[in-house]
């Protein structure tokens, strides 16, 4: 009962300044994938506000760097397919006619209006998502990670809840071979806002497991730092990281290990969770009513790990075979397959999930 008070004692005194709360057992989490992006152009300040007034536990933030050393929340390191970037700097694109988020100063990333994300058919801009959110309506923005955190805890005083971050670095990889340490600023950025070790609302993501490596053994202990660490997997010909060579030549990681026997054990080494995608824990399509399980939970669970698998969509097409509909695949998942948390674009039913179960 002591350490209870103690704790209680904590979580007060961390509200009262603004800073992170201290993580109690959370039981099943529901992380808001990019924000409610189901419903709102993902990773805009209204996407975030929304899924926190959803009643969420976390709240993504995929992080890139611009030219001037700026961390912002956008899902890739390029700005065509969600920005009008194309338009406003045409020239800007490198030679494979991708424009980069390092080769724009934070305050022309600014200029650019954001919508959702869009694909060119025959030269005309194609909703990845035709159901979701109409394309350049409104007026949306990309923003920096302080300005999302400073609107994260500034949401968690006026409301008295204690919402968590989950920010992923993206393609370490990458920056770094531009010449800029985006691990490092982001837990430079992370300490000054109170998050700094394993009982802070937060997890910290990467699919780059070498930089994982990295942060724990090197970054986080010269900061004096010590978060929780979560590996996101991947197929290795998504070419999701790449190594590159003493020559500059880039090579797909290989991920094949991470599927074996004692990966799970190896991952805890390092980590406190796992971010895989649905198909490695559910195989599909599968037959209707009749899912098939993987080892993976089993075995994370056994080596101490935490498992959040991703995304969980209820668009057109993205239902398995094995689900009747979008609340028949998250009780699957949470409740058969028993993992600890999802990843949802619709982060509303995840959390409606939860409470149901939480009444029956």
């Amino acid at each position: 009962m002591k350490q209870v008070a103690l704790s209680l004692l904590a979580l007060s005194l961390g509200a009262s300044l603004s800073l992170p709360a201290l993580a109690v057992d959370e039981g099943k989490v529901v992380i808001a994938h990019r924000g409610a992006s189901g419903y709102l152009p993902e990773h805009t300040l209204a996407s975030k506000a929304m899924a926190y007034a959803m009643g969420v536990d976390y709240l993504e933030q995929d992080l890139v760097m611009t030219k001037d050393d700026q961390l912002v929340v956008m899902h890739d390191h390029f700005l065509d397919g969600i920005t009008d970037v194309a338009a406003r700097f045409p020239g800007r694109a490198r030679a494979d006619g991708r424009y980069y988020v390092v080769d724009f100063t934070l305050a022309e990333v600014r200029s650019l209006r954001m919508t959702e994300p869009f694909q060119l058919v025959d030269g005309k801009q194609v909703p990845v998502y035709p159901a979701r959110f109409p394309l350049w309506q409104s007026d949306f923005r990309i923003h920096t990670f302080q300005e999302e955190i400073e609107m994260i805890q500034g949401m968690n005083k006026s409301t008295g809840k204690q919402v968590g971050i989950y920010p992923e670095i993206k393609a370490p990889w990458f920056f770094r071979h531009e010449g800029k340490d985006i691990s490092q600023a982001v837990l430079k950025v992370l300490k000054e806002y109170g998050y700094t070790n394993k009982q802070s609302k937060i997890y910290l993501q990467s699919f780059d497991a070498n930089e994982l490596k990295r942060i724990n053994s090197e970054l986080m202990p010269a900061l004096g730092m010590d978060l929780k660490l979560v590996q996101l997997m991947a197929e290795t010909d998504w070419n999701e990281t790449m190594v590159y060579d003493t020559k500059g030549k880039a090579t797909p990681y290989d991920y094949d290990w991470m599927f074996k026997p004692g990966a799970m054990k190896t991952i805890a080494g390092y980590a406190e969770g796992i971010g895989p995608w649905k198909p490695m824990i559910v195989t599909e399509p599968g037959t209707p009513g009749k899912p098939v399980f993987t080892s993976m939970v089993k075995d994370a669970h056994a080596a101490g790990l935490k498992v959040h698998p991703y995304t969980f969509r209820q668009d057109e097409g993205q239902i398995p075979a094995y689900a009747k509909d979008f609340t028949d695949l998250l009780n699957i998942f949470l409740y058969q397959a028993d993992v600890d948390g999802v990843f949802s674009d619709f982060p509303d039913k995840a959390v409606a999930v939860i409470k149901a179960h939480g009444k029956a």
